[in-house]
């Protein structure tokens, strides 16, 4: 087990992290995105769970804490960005060796997104038997579109209603002035700057009230800066615009990662929302990445109405995984989620 506040031979840890993460499904799993974390997780405990095979990392999981005696355990960064996350692991075998570290945990463990094939779930069963409780239960899935060719038209995909609203979007947008789509791979000396300008189109929407816009969050904005600008730096970052007359009124930040389009953030200008500037960006960004043979583009988040009625009801299932070892904090927390699922079945009894 590893402190990650204070990890011995940095460089070799890294090393090896990027070593596993070659074989991960999802960008969450990479070194890149644990170390961004910093910002969001001061005064949190932070373990990184390893297996050493021959004096390398042959599976790691990265967990962390609040500070108090019933916080538990979970994955890193799972609660301040709610996207999905997994173990890293050679072979299976090397899953089932972490889960006996992890059954030592005098804490409970819980982990909110888990892929439905995580190597986890079957080995983790097996190490609780005896040692506790297990829980796992249908968790938030993460949509996505399954490229093809035929996405190189993705107008085509969509009903005659549909594209009947596609076209009417571009002419109000055209009507407003000239129409520009980019998807940019920024240097370093590019990025900060064109990082600022997508912060600010996603700042004059309704997110900024909602409070979710990258700008009205310091810790969030330090964290978002940090990953992308290690994406920008390996040239995996991508970041689309939508201009008119030169002012970006829509984008999106991306990944290219493992062949796949990581869609992270969208914002858009409210005061052109009557030419739909996010749906129309949303196309462009579709065409781009079928374009470059990308097997699928993830659009993270959760399954909201917006994604499903309008552009796919495809997804990643996943789960939520709960332990309760046979301690005292076990057993707090055993109670206090079997009085959580009593109420919520009482009222879904009641509706």
């Amino acid at each position: 087990m590893v402190d990650l506040a204070g990890a011995g031979d940095a460089d070799w840890l890294a090393a090896e992290w990027e070593r596993l993460e070659a074989g991960g499904r999802w960008p969450t799993q990479t070194h890149a995105f644990a170390t961004a974390l910093d910002p969001l997780l001061v005064g949190q405990q932070r373990r990184l769970f390893c297996v050493l095979r021959d004096s390398a990392i042959a599976a790691l999981l990265p967990l962390c804490r609040e500070p108090g005696w019933r916080a538990r355990w979970r994955m890193a960064g799972s609660c301040e960005l709610f996207e999905p996350g997994d173990l890293l692991c050679e072979e299976a075998d090397d899953a089932a060796a972490l889960t006996l570290a992890l059954r030592t945990l005098d804490r409970p463990l819980s982990l909110d997104r888990i892929p439905v094939e995580s190597p986890l779930l079957a080995v983790l069963r097996a190490a609780m038997a005896g040692h506790g409780w297990l829980s796992i239960r249908p968790g938030t899935p993460c949509p996505m579109i399954r490229l093809d060719a035929g996405w190189r038209d993705p107008e085509s995909r969509f009903n005659a209603g549909r594209r009947s609203d596609f076209r009417r979007a571009a002419r109000r947008a055209a009507a407003l002035g000239q129409v520009r789509y980019e998807t940019l791979a920024p240097s370093l000396a590019e990025f900060d700057a064109l990082f600022d300008e997508a912060v600010g189109v996603e700042a004059r929407s309704w997110k900024r009230e909602a409070g979710s816009a990258i700008a009205v969050d310091r810790l969030r904005e330090t964290f978002f800066r940090r990953f992308f600008r290690a994406a920008a730096a390996r040239g995996n970052f991508r970041l689309s615009f939508l201009r008119i007359d030169g002012e970006a009124v829509a984008m999106q930040l991306a990944l290219i990662w493992s062949g796949r389009y990581w869609l992270f953030k969208i914002g858009h200008d409210d005061r052109f929302g009557k030419c739909s500037p996010g749906t129309l960006l949303m196309l462009h960004a579709l065409r781009w990445a079928a374009e470059q043979g990308l097997q699928s583009f993830e659009l993270l988040g959760e399954t909201e109405t917006w994604i499903t009625r309008f552009w796919t009801q495809d997804h990643h299932a996943c789960v939520r995984v709960r332990t309760y070892p046979c301690t005292v904090a076990g057993m707090v927390a055993f109670v206090s989620d079997g009085c959580v699922w009593a109420v919520q079945r009482l009222r879904s009894r009641k509706r």
